[in-house]
């Protein structure tokens, strides 16, 4: 089935130790969508400024991916600037961020979009997601994705997008500060116990691990030699996870295993290049490969 997704499409500026990248194609929307197209259907929800290079709409198309909600807006498109030190790829230095066209977005969406049954709400103010979830006419599966920016300042409508999604991902650091808990597991039972009946928690290098009130798993990350640029990282392997519930149609412990593992394989060669340099040219061949050699990494 097509999935929808609603998030940012950014301009973003990078400096790594293997260089110093400028107007890269960024955002949580556009990362998730170069791993879910792989798999299904990917229909954008966004908005960019008139300054936005054609040549990422151009690359956004040729992939596949439906545009006809991103919106142009009159004014900049929202861009970010950071930075990696060398040996810490964990965490990003924002050097500063402008809002641009986002600071006022509301969200439209075409109306032949309107009844997609699969809805991710990828890395965006749950103001702004609530709103979209708003126009979605009876979403069968709702997936959601936020940051600690949204858990200090927007912590109450941030709740309200919780109850109201089927699959929760965040990372290790987001799970502690929306339940307080140190143990991953205890912080799973609680993230459940909001709303979402599935939670996955992301632990960068440290690999996954998945809770819901049957079963829970971890699995290991990829093992990558040299990383490039880990921006986007998280939202492309909502991309994958999303992307492969969304064509399986079902959701079993098989599916949820296979969903994950394939997540955890785009992650991967996202992290090997700046932007959406790696994963907007994978095919599925390069990436069941890989995914091959993960699971008997995990299981030889």
């Amino acid at each position: 089935m097509s999935l929808i997704t609603l998030g940012t499409v950014a301009l973003d500026n990078v400096k790594t130790e293997s260089g110093d990248k400028r107007e890269l194609m960024g955002g949580s929307a556009a990362h998730f969508a170069m791993g879910a197209r792989l798999f299904t259907k990917v229909h954008l929800v966004s908005v960019i400024g008139e300054d936005f290079p054609a040549r990422h709409i151009q690359l956004l198309r040729r992939k596949g991916i439906n545009l006809d909600s991103l919106t142009e807006s009159g004014g900049k498109t929202f861009q970010w600037h950071g930075e990696y030190r060398k040996g810490d790829y964990n965490k990003a230095i924002t050097l500063s961020t402008e809002l641009g066209v986002l600071s006022n977005y509301v969200p439209q969406v075409a109306l032949h979009q309107l009844n997609i049954p699969n809805v991710f709400l990828a890395n965006l103010g749950p103001d702004t997601q609530l709103k979209f979830l708003k126009l979605m006419r009876n979403p069968k599966f709702v997936g959601l994705d936020s940051m600690n920016l949204w858990i200090n300042t927007m912590r109450q409508d941030l709740l309200e997008v919780i109850k109201k999604a089927d699959l929760f991902v965040l990372n290790d650091g987001e799970a502690g500060m929306l339940t307080e808990e140190t143990n991953l597991i205890k912080a799973a039972k609680k993230l459940r116990k909001m709303g979402p009946r599935l939670v996955v928690i992301k632990k960068g290098e440290h690999g996954v691990l998945f809770y819901c009130d049957r079963f829970m798993f971890a699995f290991p990350a990829y093992p990558v030699s040299h990383v490039v640029d880990p921006t986007g990282a998280g939202d492309t392997f909502a991309g994958g996870l999303m992307g492969y519930l969304s064509r399986a149609g079902k959701i079993t412990e098989p599916d949820l295993r296979k969903a994950v593992i394939y997540a955890t394989t785009l992650a991967s060669f996202n992290v090997e290049g700046f932007g959406v340099a790696r994963t907007s040219c994978l095919t599925m061949a390069q990436v069941n490969a890989r995914m091959n050699r993960l699971k008997k990494f995990i299981a030889p």
